[in-house]
Parts: structure tokens; sequence; C-alpha cells
């Protein structure tokens, strides 16, 4: 065989060898922890869904009524998310994707957050929405957009993203997510209202702020179960 030849082999080698790894990648998580237990009768199903016998299976289980309803916005941001994943439609189980409402007061945002196993494209329905996402710490780049009624905008998964209502009246979009249990962190929320609390000290230093403004901020968002 010439080197020409054995270069050919070398390189269809090394591409089957890399086909082969990336085809054996975990799968995707689809709930923020999974702890493996060695009794199953300690064990759940993940997601904590089983799958229903097909000869049951109904209607019913496909199908959601209450979208048309608006969600209840007086609240500290002024919005309010109507979620329908597959808590709502058993259905949804193992078919990797979910729906969401937003309503917004005027001036009202669902503030910076992230959904850490779904990317969301979302549809303004009524009203005007400031809309934005920033990428990773290698730029913490901004991507922003004011949309209108109509528009339409995406927001990858687990990246930071907000929605602002601009206007003086309310508004809705619609929000479609690649996962049926996408997740979701506020991370004002998340941050200073976790349970138990993050240290204030740990807090101060990331933030740049005297610890006293931690611990009021702490205060703001303690969590209530």
């Amino acid at each position: 065989m010439s080197m020409k030849g054995v270069h050919f082999v070398a390189i269809v080698a090394l591409l089957s060898l890399v086909s082969s790894l990336v085809s054996a990648e975990d799968p995707s998580p689809l709930q923020d922890i999974c702890v493996a237990v060695d009794d199953p009768k300690s064990a759940v199903f993940v997601n904590g869904k089983f799958c229903k016998d097909l000869e049951q299976a109904k209607a019913e289980d496909f199908f959601f009524r209450g979208l048309q309803n608006p969600g209840n916005t007086d609240n500290r941001v002024g919005s309010n998310v109507t979620a329908v994943n597959v808590q709502q439609i058993p259905g949804l189980n193992t078919l990797g994707i979910s729906l969401a409402r937003i309503d917004f007061a005027p001036y009202g945002e669902n503030p910076p957050h992230t959904h850490p196993r779904g990317t969301e494209i979302l549809v303004v329905f009524e009203g005007s929405l400031l809309v934005g996402f920033v990428t990773s710490n290698t730029e913490n780049r901004l991507f922003t957009k004011v949309l209108n009624k109509g528009d339409v905008f995406v927001f990858p998964i687990g990246l930071i993203h907000f929605q602002f209502n601009v206007g003086h009246t309310n508004a809705v979009a619609f929000a479609a997510l690649s996962s049926q249990n996408p997740g979701v962190i506020t991370i004002a929320d998340a941050v200073f209202g976790s349970d138990p609390p993050i240290n204030p000290d740990v807090l101060a230093k990331a933030f740049q702020l005297d610890k006293k403004i931690i611990e009021d901020l702490q205060k703001k968002f303690e969590y209530k179960n």
C-alpha cells in the first residue's frame, strides 16, 4: 500500500473514532439533579415520569385548556408565566417540547433568568417588549431587540435572558421551549434567595458590594416555600 493509501486509511479510522465518541455523548439532563441510588425502591424515574400503558392513553393526556386566560401580574416584577410542560400535559413526556404564556403589566418584566435544558423561541402577541440575552463569560456579549406584535426572537439554551414591557399597556407573549421540562433559574432569586442563604461575604466579594447591601438584598429575596 502506498503512503497516500496509508494516510487515507488512518484518516478514515480517526474520523470513525471521532464519530463513535460523538454518538456516545451523554444525553441532556431532564431535571436539575439526578443522584444515583443502588436500591430501586428508593429510586424515581428520570424527570419523575413513567410511561402510561399505551392501552390506557386518552386524548386528555395531550390536551390543556387555559392559555386564553391572562395571568396575574400583581407582583414585584409585574409579570406572570403560565407554563404548559409535562406537568400540565402528560403526553409531552419524552417529546422534548413545552410552551408558556407570559403576561406583562405596563413596564413589567420577566427578569434575567436561564433555562438550563431548553432553547426558547418567543413571539409577541400584544404590546412591545425589550428582550435580550448575554453570551457566556468569554465575551458577555448582549444581543437585544425591541419586539412588536408578531415579532419573534430566540434565546439559546442556558444563556441569561430577559423580557421587559416598554409600553404603558399590557403585553402578552407566547414561548415554545425545546424541552418537556426546561427548568428556570431566575438569577436574583437564585443568588439572593437560596435556601439556605449563600454566605454574604461570598456575594459581597463577587458583586463588589458592601456586605450590608447584600444582607438587605437577601431579606428582600428571602426564600419562601
